[in-house]
This record gives C-alpha cells, structure tokens and sequence, in this order.
C-alpha cells in the first residue's frame, strides 16, 4: 500500500485553511443567533402605547446587550432548575424593552421558587415600567415581607455604572420600588414610609440621596415644608455619589446649597435627564407655578424614554393634576 506524504508547507497550508473555514462557520453561527434573536424581538409587543396615548417602539439592541441576553438565555437553559439564571434571563430580557416577556419569565421563577423574594422585586419593578401600579404594590409589599429578618445583600448591577461599583442592595431596591409604586397612585403615607425604610436600608451616600430624594417631595406635595426640609438632614455639600448625581443635584436645590438655574435642562431622554426634568417641575408645582410645571412635564412626556421613572410620574401627574393637556 503507497503512502501519500503532504509536505510540510502544504501540511500547514491545508491547516490554515480548515481553521479558516471553521472559524467561518463558527462566524456564521454565531450571526445566524444573532439573526434569529432580532427577529424573535420582532412580535407584537414592540411598541407601548402610553396612558396619554403616545405610542413608542422598542429600540433595536445594541450588540452588546444582544449578546448578553443571547448568554443570559443559554445560561437559563443549560441550568433551568437555577434561580439566578431565570433572574438575569428575565433581566437580560427587561433591558431590551420586552417588560411583558421578563414578566412571564419572573412569574415562571415565582412559581419555582415562591420564596425568593428577587422575583417579586423584579416583576413589581417591571409593572412599574407597564404602568401596572396595583400589580407592582402587591408584589413588592410580598417582597417586603419573604425580606422581613433576613440579611440584605448587594444586588449585582445590569448596567454597572462609571467606577463599576453596585450602590444598591435588594432591600433598598424592594423599598425604593415599593415607594414609587405608592407615589404614582397617590398614597404618599405609605410612600413616604417606604423610602424611610429604603433610606435605612443602605449607608452609601447613593442611596441617601435617591431616598431623600422622594422623602422630600412627598412631604412637599402633603404640604408639609417644614418636615420637608427636616428629611435634607444628611445631604451636605461634599459627598461621596457614584451613580445618582442627578438625586444629589436636587437635593441640594431643595437644601439651598445651589440655585435653581445651575440646574442646566439637558433634553429629556434619559433616566438621569428625566429625573432631574421631573425634580424641577415638581418644584414648580409645590412653589404655585403650576403653568411652569406642566410646561416642563409636557416637555418630558415628548422624550423618547417613556419608561424612566420621572416620564411615568411626569404623565401620571398630567393625568391627575392637570386638566388641559397637549392632544
């Protein structure tokens, strides 16, 4: 029998060309997942309709965020019986816009695992997002209670921030949630006792200042400025804020340690530029200039970011306070 020999050259040649092809098919996997996630994010639910009948559609994902839900997802399959795989599946999935498909997936973990307390955090805070406010109250006040002596813990961020340090925990984020949740159907008492609690919850000047945030505004819209002010006890000029400069900016207008017009508008559009938008308005409000205030959430409300917190308190004030509203 005769032995064909490959020279060397060839030898090497040939095998460059096989890693060459397999890498093409490896490429071409790797594009045709991509390709079929895009197009499963392509259904029905791609476009929200607001209470004020605004309708958006759900940006297309960066590639990033496309390969983290693609991972997060073969994750979840690969270890199904796992509790942290459904909740960053359900995460991944939240991030990209389809708040009714994290849903599903976190009712699925609810019903695995009905004492984990994240699952109800999670599916409250994304009813929030749908504008299911007596929906998101029942699941985190069951959140509140599956936490009631048991030790917070850091929650790991989705979208870690600059310093890529996590400033929050699950307790403060079930109480933070829990208070907006009470704001947004205008139960301020409870709210307010929310937020004191998220505000006991963690010591990080981030989570002094969100909280504060809130406990100041509530208390203004009850009409009580002095218990107000009392709540800007712990904001000082020089403190140590990560992630929510935009809480901390005004929190420091309401002490008075910065004057109103240093507060530059950028565009609405984002949930750090929204927060600060609603902040001003609700200070109009509470300070008898309800035309300057509405002009401001009438501004928000035309931004594209209908999902960030101060859009959804911004439209719900409209609605509520206000009885002529742009068509």
């Amino acid at each position: 029998m005769s032995i064909y020999r490959i020279p060397v050259g060839q030898a090497f040649l040939l095998l460059g060309l096989t890693m060459v092809f397999t890498g093409c098919r490896e490429i071409k996997k790797e594009k045709t997942e991509a390709t079929e996630t895009v197009t499963l994010f392509q259904g029905t639910s791609d476009r929200f309709i607001t209470p004020l009948g605004k309708e958006f559609g759900i940006p297309e994902p960066s590639e990033k965020m496309l390969t983290q839900y693609v991972e997060a997802k073969q994750v979840y399959e690969s270890n199904p019986n796992s509790a942290d795989a459904l909740i960053w599946y359900g995460r991944r999935t939240a991030y990209l816009g389809k708040y009714e498909d994290a849903i599903a997936l976190y009712s699925k973990g609810i019903e695995k695992f009905p004492e984990d307390a994240r699952f109800f955090r999670h599916r409250g805070h994304r009813y929030i997002s749908i504008r299911e406010f007596g929906k998101a109250i029942s699941d985190l006040e069951k959140a509140k209670n599956l936490i009631e002596g048991k030790p917070n813990e850091i929650e790991p961020d989705g979208m870690p921030n600059a310093m890529n340090i996590p400033v929050s925990t699950l307790h403060g984020n079930i109480w933070y949630h829990l208070g907006l949740a009470y704001y947004l159907v205008h139960d301020y008492e409870k709210a307010f006792d929310a937020y004191l609690n998220c505000r006991k919850s963690g010591e990080l000047d981030d989570n002094i200042v969100s909280s504060t945030h809130w406990l100041y505004m509530i208390q203004r819209r009850l009409g009580n400025e002095t218990l107000a002010n009392e709540m800007l006890e712990p904001i000082t000029e020089k403190m140590d804020v990560i992630e929510n400069q935009s809480y901390y900016e005004l929190c420091k207008l309401y002490k008075g340690l910065i004057p109103i017009d240093s507060l530059l508008r950028n565009k609405s559009g984002n949930p750090s530029n929204d927060a600060v938008a609603y902040g001003l308005s609700n200070w109009y409000f509470y300070n008898n200039e309800k035309e300057k205030a509405k002009e401001i959430m009438l501004d928000l409300v035309d931004s594209p970011s209908w999902s960030s917190f101060g859009y959804i308190a911004a439209e719900n004030d409209l609605i509520n306070y206000f009885e002529k509203m742009r068509p």
